[in-house]
């Protein structure tokens, strides 16, 4: 087996390290929260202990998630395992869906019952310092993920953005419970939070059902890949037809058809789409190309 090469294993190495620090604050934000939502009796922020414990198991995912993508291909997967971290990320939606659904029932037996809250200005603090943490988190995973494309830890950096507003959405909540005495707003706000829970899932499984059914790569990246065959354009190339390319986690698979002169030897024509390939790697970093080569005198519908 051909070792990983620096630049993978430095690759890897990062997604893990990201994942580890998620699972770390996440879990100093579980236990601030769930202590501080039994001392004050508040649903609002219990549901924003689930909703950290659902980020938690969100970042355990990410971290076995990446581990797995980044295996090497076998026998059995000759196209690798890149797709584990958007299968990883429809599981993650569907737990954050299903703890948004225990906070709404809680939240409207609440509103039915009534509740009694105290220690509302700690509770507001521990909200504020959890929405700074949040903040610092969703940075640091969102620059992660740009940096190793990384469809599983960029799901986890959208679970810390909607944490950052649930947060402050709660804290200022609290705030005017301690101002008007009405507690009733305090499952008001559970259930806001459950809606920003409910569409964080929707977004996490929408993008990651996108590259398991093989949706086709944006139209700028789509764009740049046409402009750099189109520069072999002449000479080197006739033509190119049947364009495709997908993601598969992070990384972007393109195959097209080019043509060629018919006299063209073998030799040179394979130099011809070996540097083709070369160039659209480059210009699209994480990207196998595979191109196929045909004789020009052979009908077909070029793509110029």
């Amino acid at each position: 087996m051909t070792p990983a090469a620096p630049a993978d294993v430095n690759h890897r190495a990062g997604k893990a390290r990201a994942a580890w620090v998620s699972i770390a604050a996440n879990a100093a934000l579980i236990v601030f929260k769930l202590l501080d939502g039994l001392l004050s009796g508040s649903i609002s922020i219990i549901s924003e202990a689930v909703h950290s414990a659902t980020d938690l198991v969100a970042a355990a995912i990410a971290l076995v998630s990446v581990r797995e993508a980044s295996r090497p291909a076998d026998q059995r997967h000759r196209y690798g395992h890149e797709k584990v971290e958007n299968f990883s990320g429809v599981i993650e939606g569907a737990i954050i869906f299903a703890a948004a659904v225990v906070i709404v029932i809680e939240a409207i037996d609440h509103l039915i019952t009534g509740e009694t809250l105290d220690h509302v200005p700690l509770a507001i603090a521990v909200m504020l310092v959890s929405a700074a943490v949040n903040a610092a988190l969703t940075r640091y995973l969102y620059a992660a993920a740009r940096r190793t494309d990384s469809p599983a830890l960029r799901a986890d950096a959208v679970n810390h953005l909607t944490d950052i507003y649930t947060s402050l959405g709660v804290a200022g909540g609290l705030a005017l419970i301690e101002l008007t005495g009405k507690t009733f707003f305090d499952p008001v706000l559970a259930l806001i939070v459950a809606a920003f829970i409910m569409w964080t899932a929707w977004t996490v499984v929408s993008q990651s059902t996108r590259v398991l059914l093989d949706e086709a790569l944006p139209d700028d990246e789509l764009d740049l890949v046409r402009a750099t065959v189109a520069e072999h354009r002449g000479e080197l190339i006739t033509g190119y037809h049947k364009l495709r390319a997908r993601h598969a986690g992070a990384r972007h698979l393109i195959d097209l058809h080019v043509t060629v002169p018919d006299e063209m030897t073998v030799v040179r024509a394979h130099e011809i789409a070996h540097h083709i390939e070369t160039d659209i790697a480059a210009r699209l970093p994480n990207t196998e190309v595979l191109v196929h080569l045909e004789p020009a005198s052979r009908e077909r519908d070029d793509e110029w």
